[in-house]
């Protein structure tokens, strides 16, 4: 095998070695003593050497050297037991590396060339077993191998990292391993003699904490639809946790909500991940949350370093991470000083010289004229290099920007104006709307258009103007633009409320919804041409809520402003279909509209649903109920005597659902609301939850008096209505009298609460309330946000069929779970294109006109032939015919052909083998012989067998008595089918169902074949093949006289041909052309004339029992097909 490049001083040291092979750079060694005949004594006194000196080479008799000409240093690259393992290696060095070394004018260059080949090789073996991003790559390769040899589960099943923990068992604790792989979590132990192991799923976690007991000082707890198991004994519980949550949150995203929820594309990519992706992943979602980057931001580079703060005159020490197109800083303590430094922003980032004051200093310089200095850097050169490396290509896209956009602009006319595609020339008409669209943009904030129309403003100028001197000074002390420092003052100016003229301008800067205006010149003119004129659920649902927004506002009581909206909300739809359009976007999008301009709207409004509340506006608002979510523990752990008072949260969540979909801007008055969106750009959704958490401990006693939901919702209205702000006047803020006088009796009267002030108390109370506990709540409390809307599918899907069928709830329940584990169990370990076909049909829309469908999972054919053979009721000798069975049934199942069987099919299948009568059991047997059922290519030798002959009927084990009367035994079967008949015609004509079609002899044949094959193992098994021969030899009796136009009961067949749809007929005519055919009616009357045959169809089959085995059975028999399957690929 290949090994790291070690130093060998003396190649030949004592004449230990043997040279076998050589060349100019590498030389093949023997061990002296092996492989020798009659050196014994030579290689006893090697091996006695070999346990002194070196007892690696003990075990490895053979060694490839790697030398250098002209000098005595060596290095061993590659050992191996064997010549020919060796050889290989040796065969591979001269093929590949020999003449590409003779090209090295230094010899020593050619080594270090070789040694890290050798590395790269040793680095890809070890990634072809896991192992290659471990710190212990043969610690990790051991746990590898026990993981397989322990579960079984296939090699794809990939090992992602594993621990040593108890998991207790009740008081008793159980020391083993705890493995944690891609899609799974299991546990193994043996003590004593007893084993103990188990798989759990990831997709079956419901919530993950932890806890401590008196037994357990501080223990995970993984908990799931089931049952609760707890893990402790941790070396490092910490990483554990973090891992843990990390897998959960990523498969659930994966398997329960790929369509809707963000995820990274390496995390979509299951074979890829590993437990140091998992790390890099961590910090990535916390620098991503910190900064609120544009989410597919990679994160390269992660360092400790100081940046000189000229409004502090010191360096802050602190962490600077570097992504694809941003430098960003963080003090030690967050939110103490923030820098932002968009690459686009960049003129050069170079490296100064070093000093025992300023080591390993870089300076970055931005577009401004200003210059960010960096010290204690380690690793600077290539930290340098690399940032350079990326500011370079940033450059380049930046010129080709340019140089298209001048060359588009030299060629047009020097008026930008939109461009319609239209079949036929240019008009008149034509000319005239594309003149009103270019007019229609506005390049100015609503809010100066309709400024003196707002009340209460007059009044206020000289405060507007004070707040802006107080940022002009601010800007000169510690910048302007997306690169300023943000520090706890800038916190405090934001609390104060931003001026008007500059609020448009600091939300761009704060949300660097700047940067992304810069580097999409002309993207949202194109968005508009594009959207406009479009119909569809998404502006149509635009156009409901157009009027809805700040409806009391001037500036939407104007065709302007509305126009402006429909073209944001439009255009957003547009550029990001997956959402198209969601209730509280309009209102967030027209306070937007007031402050700044059309386009910087829209980019804000980017920046808002894609960056700063991800998740918050697909399609089941999974990220708004995420946080709601984490509110309810922050409440927990802030606020706990309220909580202690209020045990049901759901309540205040329920209610504060709106303060974080709209910001606040639904339930403050608008002055007020708008300096918390102030607060938002700059802190992001931390803000949010502080002044949440304010507003509950503000109105805490009164909560905890509550009786009813209803008195606690007038609570917080009550309040939030108060809520003030310095430029608007305290009466204005209070709802009419009228209104208050009738309703809040209960409720005391309560003051005029400036926002400024409750802005600063929550910043002040909740401090400590960081991105990183934020991020780290979201990623448990996901994991219960998915789990819970799985439940309400489930109940949905469970509702809409337990009407139809006769089997429990409770066991449609376990029905349901085993159908969802075979869906995931493809995805786990299934081919990629079937698994992905499975997982789209999941969300497919069964109605166009609607905008949100649920998950509806579907089975393809391998999958629903796993889950036939291990619920069908009656044994199966042949697997050959349990497959073909299969197939047939999951043919007649999918009744829209597109080659997937829904959960409601599925259980009605259920239901006709394990709850109905047997003539409806009978009837599906008989529809699986039959057309569409049965295929004319079916792959069956027995259907191209010869036809039976009628010409006597079939008796097995027949005493010689019963052969006597067997003739007068048919005529009284054929008496009793007569009557049989008769009654079945009668029933026949209620019957509101299409007549089946008939069956001909090979049909029947194969009928036959699966009526023999499910009575093996039977204890009735030689009664019912007497039944069955006998039941054979009638039928095709009357076949034969059917074909013949003599039987008895050609009366009924005829007229259910003559029931049947002409397709039918047709076919039914051909058939009787060339053979006999029997119909149902005929199948089922014989049957009925062997009481052995009656009591097995109505005897009754426990389904409870073959779920209780399926559902031990599930994952290994899947897991061992798909193990066979990718062997063979």
């Amino acid at each position: 095998m290949w090994l790291n490049p070690e130093e060998v001083l003396l190649k030949n040291a004592l004449k230990l070695w043997v040279t076998e092979r050589s060349n100019d750079f590498f030389l093949l060694q023997r061990r002296r003593g092996h492989g020798e005949p009659g050196s014994r004594i030579t290689g006893l006194l090697v091996g006695a050497l070999d346990t002194v000196l070196d007892s690696n080479a003990r075990v490895t008799p053979f060694r490839i050297l790697l030398q250098v000409p002209g000098s005595q240093t060596s290095w061993v690259i590659a050992s191996g037991a064997a010549i020919e393992e060796v050889n290989k290696h040796w065969d591979w060095l001269v093929h590949n590396l020999l003449h590409s070394l003779l090209v090295f004018e230094n010899k020593e260059d050619a080594a270090s060339f070789v040694r890290g080949k050798v590395k790269g090789l040793i680095a890809e073996d070890a990634r072809g077993r896991q192992a290659a991003q471990e710190e212990d790559p043969e610690k990790f390769r051991d746990a590898l191998l026990k993981f397989e040899r322990h579960f079984g589960l296939p090699s794809s099943e990939k090992l992602v990292t594993f621990y040593s923990c108890c998991c207790w068992k009740g008081r008793v604790p159980r020391q083993g391993f705890l493995y944690l792989s891609i899609n799974h979590m299991a546990f193994y132990s043996f003590l004593l003699g007893k084993e103990v192991k188990f798989v759990i799923p990831w997709a079956e976690v419901t919530r993950l904490e932890r806890v401590s007991t008196a037994l357990m000082t501080e223990a995970i707890r993984v908990t799931t639809r089931q049952r609760q198991r707890e893990f402790s004994m941790f070396l490092n519980l910490d990483e554990a946790f973090g891992v843990i949550g990390q897998l959960a949150d990523i498969t659930l995203r994966r398997l329960l909500d790929s369509e809707g929820l963000e995820l990274d594309w390496v995390l979509q990519q299951p074979a890829r991940i590993t437990k140091r992706i998992l790390e890099e992943q961590a910090i990535r979602e916390y620098v991503l949350a910190l900064f609120r980057l544009p989410r597919g931001e990679k994160l390269h580079e992660v360092a400790s370093c100081s940046v000189w703060t000229p409004h502090a005159r010191c360096h802050t020490a602190g962490m600077l991470y570097t992504t694809d197109g941003y430098i960003c800083f963080s003090s030690r303590e967050e939110g103490c000083c923030t820098l932002l430094i968009p690459l686009s922003e960049v003129l050069s980032i170079e490296k100064a010289e070093s000093t025992s004051v300023l080591p390993n200093p870089v300076i970055v310089s931005v577009r401004t004229k200003k210059a960010f200095q960096l010290i204690e850097l380690q690793d600077r050169d290539e930290l340098v290099e690399n940032m350079s490396s990326r500011l370079r290509a940033t450059q380049w896209k930046q010129s080709m920007f340019r140089s298209r956009k001048d060359s588009r602009s030299s060629v047009s006319s020097p008026t930008p104006y939109y461009t319609f595609y239209y079949d036929t020339g240019p008009s008149d008409e034509e000319e005239l709307e594309e003149q009103v669209l270019r007019n229609t943009v506005n390049n100015e904030a609503l809010m100066m258009a309709f400024h003196q129309n707002q009340p209460g403003i007059d009044g206020n100028k000289s405060t507007e103007a004070v707040k802006a001197r107080l940022w002009e000074d601010h800007f000169l002390e510690f910048g302007r633009g997306v690169y300023m420092f943000r520090t706890e003052k800038i916190q405090k100016l934001v609390a104060m409320g931003i001026p008007e003229s500059l609020r448009g301008e600091l939300w761009m800067t704060f949300s660097d919804a700047s940067s992304e205006l810069e580097s999409h010149q002309g993207y949202y003119a194109g968005l508009v041409q594009k959207s406009m004129g479009q119909s569809n659920l998404a502006t149509e649902e635009i156009e409901r809520d157009l009027h809805r927004s700040l409806p009391d506002h001037p500036a939407f009581q104007n065709p302007t402003g509305i126009a402006a909206l429909r073209r944001v909300l439009t255009a957003y739809a547009h550029r990001n279909p997956k959402i198209g359009y969601c209730q509280s976007m309009n209102i967030l999008a027209s306070v937007l509209l007031l402050y700044s301009k059309e386009e910087e709207a829209f980019w804000l409004l980017v920046a808002v649903c894609e960056r700063m509340l991800p998740d918050y506006f697909n399609r089941r608002v999974i990220g708004a109920q995420v946080d709601q979510s984490v509110f309810e523990e922050l409440i927990r752990e802030r606020l706990p005597e309220l909580a202690e008072q209020v045990p049901d949260l759901s309540t205040l969540s329920s209610v504060s659902l709106s303060w974080f979909l709209t910001l606040f801007l639904s339930v403050l008055p608008f002055h007020s609301a708008v300096c918390v969106v102030d607060c938002f750009f700059f802190q992001g959704i931390k803000a949010i939850f502080k002044l949440g958490l304010a507003v509950l401990e503000a109105n805490a006693a009164q909560l905890s008096a509550c009786t009813d939901d209803g008195q606690a919702l007038m609570i917080l209205t009550s309040f939030l209505d108060r809520v003030g702000s310095e430029e608007t006047p305290g009466a204005a803020l209070c709802p009419p009298t009228e209104e208050n006088s009738g309703s809040d009796t209960d409720i005391p009267a309560v003051g005029h609460i400036n926002i400024t002030v409750l802005i600063n108390e929550s910043l002040e109370k909740f401090r400590d309330l960081t991105v990183r506990q934020i991020e780290r709540l979201r990623c448990l409390h996901r994991i219960q946000v998915l789990q819970a809307h799985e439940d309400t599918i489930k109940e949905n899907a469970l509702r809409l069929v337990t009407p139809d069928v006769s089997i429990s709830p409770e066991t449609m329940s376990d029905i349901y779970d085993l159908f969802k584990t075979e869906h995931f169990i493809s995805l786990y370990w299934g081919d990629s294109s079937s698994a992905a076909a499975a997982e789209a049909a999941a969300w497919q829309y069964s109605d166009s006109g609607r905008s949100f469908v649920e998950r509806q999972y579907r089975l393809d054919r391998p999958q629903f032939k796993s889950l036939y053979g291990l619920l069908a009721p009656w044994p199966t000798v042949s697997n050959q015919h349990t497959d073909t069975l299969a197939n047939r049934t999951f043919t007649l199942l999918d009744q829209d052909h597109d080659n997937l069987v829904t959960f409601k099919e599925f259980s009605s299948w259920l239901d006709t083998l394990y709850c109905e009568e047997l003539n409806e059991k009978i009837r599906l047997l008989y529809r699986l012989h039959i057309p569409p059922a049965l295929t004319e290519h079916e792959e069956d030798s027995s259907l191209r067998s010869t036809l039976l002959s009628t010409n006597r009927p079939l008796y097995l084990n027949k005493e010689p008595s019963v052969l006597a009367g067997a003739e007068e035994a048919v005529k009284d079967y054929q008496e009793q089918l007569k009557q049989m008949l008769q009654d079945l015609t009668k029933e026949k004509k209620k019957d509101v169902d299409q007549p089946l079609p008939l069956m001909n002899q090979r049909e029947f044949i194969q009928f036959c074949k699966t009526l023999y094959s499910m009575f093996h193992g039977d204890p009735e098994e030689n009664e019912l093949f007497q039944a069955i021969a006998t039941v054979t030899s009638l039928v095709l009796q009357i076949g034969e006289a059917s074909h013949h136009g003599q039987a008895k009961g050609s009366e009924v067949s005829g007229q259910e041909e003559a029931e049947a749809p002409e397709c039918w007929r047709e076919a039914g005519s051909l058939a009787a052309a060339s053979e006999w055919t029997v119909s149902y009616a005929q199948i089922l009357a014989s049957l009925l004339t062997e009481q052995a045959l009656v009591n097995f169809f109505e005897k009754p089959a426990d389904l409870s029992v073959k779920i209780a085995e399926a559902k031990e059975n599930q994952y290994q028999q899947r897991a061992g097909l798909l193990t066979l399957q990718q062997r063979t690929r």
